[in-house]
């Protein structure tokens, strides 16, 4: 209220007051309807605000507005996506559209019923406002209306909306847990119920479908729905809006404008400490399996049958406690195209027992210049005597990037001038991913690869890459020229290793002739 609207109050008879002061209050109520977010922000002084939360808002407020009639919410749990979109948004439909039915679903009767109350709850403290009031004698928490006409109808998903109308279908986690999602049985129930019978409830004068999930499986209620009918920007139907909990450049344009890796805001850390909220996201992929923290977290199920190895297999070759000499240390690199896709850069070494250790995976979507960088870094740290780097995307940029990289390293004071690089052994691929991915698997297999560690990226996608798929698995791929290059006699000719100069090249330290003595470990310091 403004000073001099505040010093007018005295000199006005009460009506006008009163009049003045609604007038107002209505222009408040109405202004908090603009979205669900404003809205709950508005009246509920304990919901946090968060920007992943507003881009939802606005896309519910989207929705509302007829822009696009299906939309599909994808986030980890418990980032306040249930609490805005199962049980604010349908509160601020009706305060919108009072005769409307809405009909909230989840995996269990429980949880819907859950959101049904807090539904109920904000029409009782808030409704007046916007002129909701229950109607006499609705009384069934499950199914209940308003004085328009409008209500509210909570059920498990696969029942209970045969005969009911609905203008506003919520979906909400449609699925209770891995083995329900993974149950074939169970996913043809749940495709069967939304087709035969929750879109056959939808009315003709209005009607949306709001889903909200976390992603469980290839085949879950999302996966379908996109593989049927296909994403708005691709001339399908559904508006998607994925959050993964690290932003990743694969699932394209980040809904917040995040770079890659950034974390996804939650509403018990505050936005700006993005040191707590990676701390967050860390320690949920570190007391994740490797599939449930691509699927949960970044909203990316891969299928396991028929992948390269298996996810027992992989933790078995697990092994931080061994004592074992490095005979021969590297770093392999499968650069990426411009810095769109993952770049590879792995790091282990030969054993004196014979068998691979992978030690180290900094791979990352990278530049030309960034990857080049966390190769030489990694070759510092770990003392490598050569590295392997894949050149079908040019062997002398590739070379140069890696020199130019070292050099400035080197200037900057990172690494000390009287440290030599390392041989540059430049790769190229002469069979397909597939192809040389398997030779290394069966040495996984036979117990000639271990993992000095845990490696969450690394290990799903050796458990999860299928040849059909379209992404480049960078890390697969330096992980197969670190094996290659330091057991040559796996690559059954899957790589060839570039000619070894036979005269000094200018800018390079002498190579030596044989090949052999690059796998050399390098004399410590």
């Amino acid at each position: 209220m403004s000073v001099a609207y505040a010093e007018e109050l005295p000199y006005l008879d009460d009506v006008t007051v009163y009049q003045q002061l609604a007038a107002a209050e209505e222009s408040v109520s109405r202004e908090l309807l603009r979205d669900p977010v404003t809205l709950a922000r508005g009246l509920d002084p304990t919901y946090r605000m968060r920007p992943h939360l507003r881009v939802i808002g606005s896309a519910l407020a989207e929705v509302e507005r007829g822009e696009y009639d299906r939309l599909l919410i994808l986030t980890p749990p418990q980032v306040g996506k249930s609490t805005t979109v199962a049980e604010w948004f349908p509160f601020w439909w009706l305060a919108r559209h009072e005769r409307d039915r809405v009909a909230v679903t989840s995996y269990s009767d429980d949880l819907a019923l859950k959101r049904g109350k807090a539904i109920r709850s904000y029409v009782e403290e808030y409704g007046t406002e916007y002129e909701l009031l229950m109607k006499a004698g609705s009384g069934a928490m499950q199914d209940w209306e308003v004085t328009k006409g409008g209500g509210v109808r909570s059920v498990s998903v696969g029942k209970g909306l045969t005969g009911h109308s609905v203008n506003l279908l919520i979906v909400d986690d449609p699925h209770k847990d891995r083995a329900d999602a993974e149950s074939e049985a169970s996913r043809r129930a749940l495709h069967d119920w939304y087709s035969s019978t929750a879109l056959k409830r939808l009315q003709p004068d209005r009607n949306a479908v709001v889903a909200i999930q976390t992603r469980w499986h290839p085949d879950d209620f999302a996966g379908r729905r996109l593989a049927e009918e296909g994403r708005l920007e691709d001339g399908g139907r559904w508006r998607v809006i994925h959050l993964p909990a690290l932003a990743d450049p694969r699932f394209g344009p980040d809904p917040l404008g995040r770079a890659p890796g950034d974390p996804l805001p939650h509403p018990k850390i505050p936005t700006r400490d993005r040191r707590a909220l990676l701390a967050w996201w860390a320690d949920m992929k570190r007391t994740s399996i490797v599939r449930d923290w691509h699927a949960l977290a970044q909203g990316d199920p891969q299928p396991a049958e028929g992948a390269l190895v298996s996810e027992e297999l992989l933790r078995l070759l697990r092994d931080t406690s061994t004592a074992v000499e490095p005979q021969k240390i590297a770093v392999a690199i499968d650069p990426s195209g411009g810095g769109r896709d993952v770049a590879g850069v792995v790091g282990g070494f030969l054993g004196e027992d014979g068998r691979v250790w992978i030690t180290d995976d900094v791979s990352a979507a990278m530049s030309s210049a960034d990857w080049s960088m966390a190769a030489c870094r990694l070759a510092h740290r770990t003392e490598a005597a050569i590295i392997f780097v894949e050149w079908n995307y040019g062997r002398d940029m590739c070379e140069l990037a890696i020199r130019t990289s070292w050099e400035t390293l080197q200037r900057e004071g990172e690494i000390p001038d009287d440290v030599l690089m390392p041989q540059i052994a430049p790769v190229r691929a002469k069979q397909g991913k597939l192809l040389r991915a398997e030779p290394v698997a069966q040495q996984m297999v036979q117990d000639r690869v271990r993992l000095r560690g845990v490696f969450t990226d690394l290990e799903r996608e050796w458990a999860t890459w299928m040849p059909t798929d379209p992404d480049s698995p960078g890390r697969i791929d330096a992980s197969t020229i670190l094996v290659y290059g330091l057991i040559p006699d796996a690559n059954k000719g899957a790589i060839v290793h570039a000619p070894l100069p036979q005269a000094p090249q200018p800018g390079r330290s002498p190579q030596p002739p044989q090949a052999a003595s690059a796998y050399e470990r390098r004399i410590g310091r």
